[in-house]
């Protein structure tokens, strides 16, 4: 088992996403010096201006597609450890082999790099999915670490082409891990570094990348605004099942420190925010925050925050999850709802969304 102090050399991949920029934010503000992967300089130019107080700790490499051999050859060299976020570029993919394969190979190909041209490497973090552990249930369940959803692999390779995007993107992320692991076991007598998982639910929180607007942000955050603020959306979403959540600066602290926890080390590590909830519960957070952090939907406007339906309350509750290791192990404490709710609606107003 190894430890990452502050002061050593971190490489993040897909520098310029979500977490990624929280997670950078954080490194520097902790004393590590961050490589980070982008596919293009040019679209992540805005990196350089976040951190222009940290110009001499942030550097910054093109790694056009992840899943080309030796990808990562060069961005690996010189580092103490790696933070793996990037995942490669499939729109609109319809062969589910078009989104496994992929995965399997970025993942993998991440640490081929490390273990033959990162000889300093101490520990690498991928940032996987709740999705890999997740499993369908019409009873009440608790899922923890020892969990795989290999129902949704099933499901894949039952339907192929007919299969929903979550099914393939379950199991891609799912496939991608188990490849992972064994190239871990196989692999372990070379290998100078440990290997930790980290799972996040539903990611929600403010945002540091410079969208012009919310039809830019990522899957989950999207998600969000279209539940808790936008009035269609948020209709369509309150009967789903309740959804597990994280906010993205807790995230980014995680993954810092299961740098610095030794114990850390060989892990999964589910990282998740309480109870899961209800959308009706986001609903009545939103609208009972005083003063409103989003005046330009106030009530009584055509933009007015939804409120949602007491009806909303009885969507079912079947899935709880077993976050010990993130307590116990990382010494985690979470931002509450309102505290996540009410900075985010601040960064939407913020952007006059």
């Amino acid at each position: 088992m190894h430890t990452i102090q502050p002061g050593s050399k971190v490489l993040v991949t897909g520098a310029n996403g979500y977490i990624s920029v929280w997670l950078i934010e954080t490194l520097l503000e902790q004393g590590y010096q961050v490589r980070g992967t982008v596919r293009s300089l040019e679209r992540s130019s805005f990196l350089r201006n976040t951190f222009k107080s940290y110009v001499d700790k942030l550097e910054l490499v093109a790694v056009e597609d992840i899943t080309q051999d030796g990808a990562f050859d060069e961005a690996v060299k010189g580092m103490n450890a790696i933070v793996h976020l990037a995942s490669p570029v499939t729109p609109n993919a319809d062969d589910p082999k078009d989104i496994i394969d992929p995965a399997k190979k970025g993942t993998t190909g991440i640490l081929k790099s490390a273990l033959h041209h990162a000889p300093d490497c101490r520990r690498i973090i991928i940032v996987s999915s709740l999705a890999a552990v997740f499993h369908d249930t019409d009873k009440p369940i608790k899922i923890d670490d020892k969990d795989w959803n290999t129902e949704a692999i099933e499901r894949v390779d039952d339907l192929g082409r007919n299969a929903s995007g979550f099914d393939k993107y379950a199991a891609a992320k799912t496939l991608a891990e188990k490849a992972a692991w064994e190239f871990y076991e196989n692999h372990k007598a070379q290998a100078k570094w440990d290997m930790v998982f980290i799972h996040p639910p539903y990611v929600f929180g403010p945002t540091l990348v410079p969208h012009s607007s919310p039809s830019e942000l990522n899957m989950s955050l999207k998600y969000w605004y279209d539940a808790v603020v936008d009035r269609e959306g948020s209709q369509k979403s309150l009967m789903e099942p309740s959804k597990p959540w994280v906010d993205v600066r807790d995230l980014a602290k995680a993954i810092a420190k299961a740098l610095v926890v030794e114990g850390a080390g060989d892990e999964r590590i589910l990282v998740i925010a309480g109870r899961p909830s209800v959308w009706q519960t986001w609903l009545d957070t939103v609208n009972n925050l005083s003063p409103s952090p989003i005046p330009s939907h106030a009530p009584g406007t055509d933009k007015a925050l939804p409120k949602g339906s007491a009806e909303g309350k009885n969507a079912p509750h079947l899935i709880d999850y077993d976050t010990s290791i993130a307590e116990n192990v990382l010494g985690l404490k979470y931002i509450s709802m309102e505290e996540s709710a009410r900075d985010t609606l601040a960064d939407f107003e913020r952007r006059g969304w």
